[in-house]
């Protein structure tokens, strides 16, 4: 399969536009697009091909309910660490988009899988969280072409949220994803509409 000018055009077009949604509509996805995005999702690549990643889809309102006290209190936490100004700044930020969101998404990491066996990964045990992470990002492209919103939540305990879930011992918390439609259009981010902080470009090194 070769591709050209114009796959790479709406490659670049994609990437830059991706967001980090935070304001939801609650109408609900429908259910053939998730299995769309479930698919994507399935087509990222994986360290000796473990696929190591394991979704929750978090329907519960009484798992939402404590989930979300989690981040409230875990962002009252990170809010401790700024003062004056950047204080004030950080509470102004929306760093979540629980409260409309119709679909909560709990990505997991299998710290070690049987599938695999072991390939690839016994000197960089870490390319397991980083074969889930690129699994995220494979689902967070799916959704933004197809116009959908995709948040993800960071300010939260893992170690509750994974008892929360009951998810098995070998099972290590990853994410917590916000999907659903966009309450609107702005593709500014949210960290460079507020002058949180703009992008700092990474040169390549050589040595």
């Amino acid at each position: 399969m070769e591709f050209g000018a114009e796959d790479r055009a709406a490659l670049e077009r994609i990437l830059r536009w991706r967001r980090d949604v935070r304001h939801f509509r609650d109408d609900p996805v429908p259910e053939p697009l998730l299995d769309e995005l479930h698919a994507a999702m399935e087509l990222s690549p994986s360290v000796g091909n473990a696929r190591p990643w394991q979704v929750i889809r978090v329907e519960s309102p009484a798992l939402r309910a404590e989930i979300r006290a989690d981040f409230l209190r875990c962002n009252a936490q990170a809010a401790g660490r700024y003062q004056g100004r950047q204080r004030q700044e950080y509470d102004a930020l929306k760093l979540a988009g629980l409260d409309h969101a119709p679909v909560w998404l709990a990505v997991f990491t299998r710290i070690d899988p049987s599938e695999g066996h072991g390939l690839g990964r016994a000197t960089m045990p870490q390319t397991l969280r980083q074969s889930t992470a690129m699994a995220i990002h494979a689902l967070w492209l799916a959704a933004r072409v197809r116009n959908l919103g995709l948040g993800m939540i960071s300010i939260l305990d893992p170690a509750r949220i994974t008892a929360l879930l009951q998810a098995p011992q070998d099972w290590e918390f990853s994410a917590l994803i916000c999907l659903g439609w966009p309450e609107f259009a702005d593709d500014t981010p949210l960290l460079h509409r507020t002058g949180w902080q703009e992008n700092i470009a990474r040169d390549w090194q050589r040595r």
